[in-house]
């Protein structure tokens, strides 16, 4: 063997051996970061839980509340007992509600919808689109209100007061209201 060739062969163990050297330290590098990631991951998930631990009582207070008052208010039905046992059954169901708010830590709560949406996907996904639909359209109708309402107070300062047109025939007014 040639002194040429001994050179390039000890010039490749360095190369290789650089480059192992170069993947472990990047290995050990990703594995540093993976695991402060879960560290700051478990550490956000301790906090949101934390959180919604202390505030669940809050909320089971304001259910429970609201199921006094529901059933405070069935005192005007005296003379209609369909309506007040609708209204006591709904009553009891809130105070069902509020007692196992407190009763339940928010991880069996979160495991609960988890269970729901393994074993009902396809319920679960009818739902979220209906519940988008109703948010899409309480927000269209909101920004609709705020528009015509800031088109009423610049034009009341002019004298003109608009109102809001109503359907397909109070478009078609305004239609004709504007072309006259």
């Amino acid at each position: 063997m040639g002194v040429g060739q001994q050179n390039t062969n000890r010039q490749q163990d360095n190369g290789n051996e650089d480059w192992d050297a170069l993947k472990g330290d990047v290995g050990d590098i990703a594995d540093a970061a993976v695991e402060r990631s879960r560290y700051f991951i478990d550490t956000a998930r301790e906090q949101a839980t934390d959180y919604v631990d202390r505030r669940k009582d809050d909320i089971a207070q304001s259910v429970a509340d609201f199921a006094t008052s529901l059933r405070e208010s069935t005192h005007s039905f005296d003379e209609r007992p369909n309506i007040r046992a609708v209204v006591d059954t709904a009553a009891e169901g809130l105070e069902q509600l509020a007692g196992s708010i407190r009763d339940r830590s928010f991880a069996d709560f979160f495991n609960d919808f988890e269970d729901v949406v393994r074993r009902r996907p396809a319920t679960v996904a009818a739902v979220s689109v209906a519940v988008g639909f109703l948010a899409a359209r309480f927000i269209k109708s909101t920004a609709e209100d705020l528009r015509y309402d800031s088109m009423n107070a610049g034009s009341s300062q002019g004298g003109q007061r608009r109102t809001r047109p109503q359907g397909q025939q109070g478009q078609q007014r305004s239609r004709a209201n504007a072309s006259a």
